[in-house]
């Protein structure tokens, strides 16, 4: 899952919304750092994480990319289900998406820390400006945000590629979807830290 998703999840759980984008920025225990309900959330989004990787039905998933790529297909993956996420958010949430994004960017910018790193500190302002996760809903978004993150570092060239197999298995994936997210939303409801 990627941002979209971690904020949707959060908010599902009664969990904090800037701890859950923390998530992929902060290593190690983050409660020396953090306050409890920002440490929740962090621990939230590593859970999600973790539970979304190893389910059968992303198992599955990766199988639709060939050998060259799978490797980077969990990243693909991720901003494919984002994309779901976004293309069919009147099923899950009674807002708007740009309701949703509009309220959410509020609480995590609302809620203050002076230790945020400085890396989500770039990421998130250019996410929140330029409108990341309500542009998740055009298709063609996630293959230029694959393309864009394939040039930060030579290693990560392949997922340019990865766009592909996401386009080529497009129903095959978004029934996946509809078939993983709601037992991850439903099972992250339960986990309490």
């Amino acid at each position: 899952m990627n941002y979209l998703a971690h904020l949707h999840i959060a908010e599902e759980s009664d969990s904090n919304l800037l701890g859950n984008l923390l998530g992929d920025f902060v290593k190690g225990d983050p409660s020396e750092q953090y306050s409890h309900e920002i440490v929740q959330g962090i621990r939230l989004h590593r859970w999600v994480d973790a539970y979304t990787d190893s389910h059968e039905l992303m198992l599955e998933a990766k199988t639709l990319f060939p050998k060259s790529t799978r490797r980077f297909s969990p990243i693909a993956l991720d901003m494919f289900w984002d994309h779901c996420l976004a293309k069919n958010w009147q099923h899950f949430h009674l807002l708007s998406l740009r309701e949703f994004v509009i309220s959410a960017e509020e609480r995590v910018r609302g809620d203050h820390s002076s230790l945020l790193p400085e890396q989500y500190i770039k990421v998130s302002n250019r996410m929140w400006q330029g409108r990341w996760l309500e542009s998740y809903t055009d298709f063609e978004n996630i293959r230029f945000a694959l393309q864009r993150m394939s040039t930060r570092r030579e290693r990560l060239k392949p997922l340019a590629e990865c766009h592909e197999s996401l386009a080529d298995s497009y129903q095959d994936l978004e029934t996946l979807f509809f078939a993983l997210y709601p037992q991850v939303l439903e099972k992250a409801k339960t986990i309490r830290f």
